[in-house]
């Protein structure tokens, strides 16, 4: 038996690689990484080595390092695999039926992302496009027939959490965080802005603002700002059916009101927010709240979280943006009603 006495980080290394067959072949993607001279073997021993620690595959470890560019290591599994690689470019103009083409059980268990659907063909990120045996199960329960694609691990899981809400560990999100990347939703500002323009009602903005929000986190909700009071209006994933409270009675919304400007943060357990935290069952870390303005005023508030510790990374620009969009359909909407009683 190994004894923990004088048993380095690389001698666990090799010995947890040795017995583990996934590592193994993630030793032979750093062996050819060396050979095609994108990484030293001394880069590669660091990055096993952390591997051991932290998990995830050796490419997720090298990039975390800083030692290899993620255009250059997609280019490598490309090349590697024999088979198209998915960008971060790819990812952004997903069609929404085809993102939900299969379930997200399927997608959660396989760890997959349907990426393209020509007729019954259905062209599939995963990490190892020679898992004959996983294609083939996927071909038979969904009835496509699946085209396998290549993918790096840190993009894939990054996308699924985007896309399903699926989390795989906060180290995939904060990559790209700190990267400044980010992978925009299935519908651009553009499209929501046209859909904004044509809505005939606030009741249909509402609706567009929730299902747009809805794609970045599977807990949002609108509340109405009038008499003094905030009340529920729409809602998907969270349970707002009958909340009311006074203006001043949340100081997270409170502060919202007044500063006219949104809030990012944890909501704590304290006597002032117990009613925000009934609602959410808890009490997230990352939480956005967003003031909906018309006429200067502040008329609506969007709540949007993942729950738990899930954190909102770079799409606080895009909400940022869907909000002040929403603002303005609100105005426009006011305006034609004026122009209509002219």
């Amino acid at each position: 038996m190994l004894g923990s006495k004088g048993l380095n980080v690389a001698t666990y290394s090799s010995f947890f690689i040795a017995l583990n067959p996934r590592y193994n072949t993630n030793m032979k993607i750093g062996e050819a990484l060396v050979k095609e001279g994108l990484i030293t073997r001394q880069q590669l021993s660091l990055a096993l080595d952390r591997q051991v620690v932290f998990g995830g595959r050796i490419g997720t470890n090298l990039l975390e390092l800083k030692v290899l560019d993620e255009n250059d290591f997609t280019r490598f599994l490309s090349k590697y695999f024999d088979t198209p690689a998915v960008t971060g470019e790819v990812l952004t103009s997903i069609p929404r039926e085809v993102l939900y083409s299969i379930s997200r059980e399927l997608i959660e268990k396989y760890k997959i992302l349907p990426v393209k659907k020509d007729h019954r063909r259905l062209h599939t990120a995963m990490l190892n496009p020679r898992d004959i045996q996983e294609i083939d199960e996927l071909r038979f329960i969904t009835g496509f027939d699946i085209i396998p694609l290549v993918i790096a691990e840190i993009r894939l899981f990054y996308a699924l959490e985007k896309f399903y809400g699926i989390r795989s560990g906060s180290r995939y999100a904060s990559f790209f965080h700190h990267a400044g990347s980010e992978i925009e939703t299935p519908d651009s500002v553009d499209q929501i802005k046209v859909a904004f323009l044509k809505a005939g009602d606030i009741e249909e903005i509402g609706d567009i603002l929730i299902r747009a929000a809805s794609k970045i986190a599977h807990r949002v909700a609108l509340f109405n700002i009038r008499n003094a009071k905030i009340s529920a209006w729409k809602t998907k994933g969270l349970a707002i059916e009958g909340f009311e409270c006074p203006e001043g009675g949340i100081p997270l919304f409170s502060m919202v009101l007044k500063g006219r400007k949104y809030y990012r943060g944890p909501v704590h357990d304290e006597p002032a927010n117990r009613s925000l935290v009934r609602m959410l069952a808890g009490t997230p870390q990352d939480v956005l709240i967003l003031p909906i303005t018309t006429k200067e005023e502040v008329t609506a508030l969007l709540f949007i979280n993942k729950g738990g510790d899930a954190t909102l990374d770079a799409n606080v620009v895009f909400l940022s943006r869907l909000a002040s969009a929403a603002s303005c359909a609100f105005e426009i909407l006011t305006l034609k009603r004026r122009m209509s009683e002219i």
